[in-house]
């Protein structure tokens, strides 16, 4: 699955669901497939973006109660559309891989 590094909150942070962030993502969220179909089409709940979020930043290699942190200083509390894109970014190289002529955000 394709990572994704770009600014988030104080800075540059990796984002990756790892095979284990997708299947605990799925225990929290619903299927992957399911979550995806909700945030491309603008049906999602808070918790989809967030916990879509939090998980790919400790897939890329973020401490968890780091990417807690994170969570509750940047998305918690703030308006959704916000963190909206970069989840539906995350969702997306999780399925796609990385797109092509987009190899410089992606490690």
């Amino acid at each position: 699955m394709a990572d994704l590094t770009t600014f988030f909150g104080d800075g540059e942070h990796t984002f990756k669901l790892t095979s284990a962030a997708v299947r605990e993502l799925e225990a929290k969220c619903g299927p992957v497939g399911a979550l995806s179909n909700r945030v491309f089409s603008r049906n999602f709940a808070q918790a989809d973006l967030c916990e879509t979020i939090r998980l790919a930043l400790i897939g890329g290699g973020t401490a968890p109660k780091r990417a807690h942190e994170l969570i509750a200083a940047y998305v918690d509390g703030r308006p959704l559309i916000e963190t909206y894109e970069l989840a539906a970014k995350i969702l997306e190289r999780a399925l796609f891989g990385t797109p092509h002529g987009d190899q410089a955000s992606a490690s």
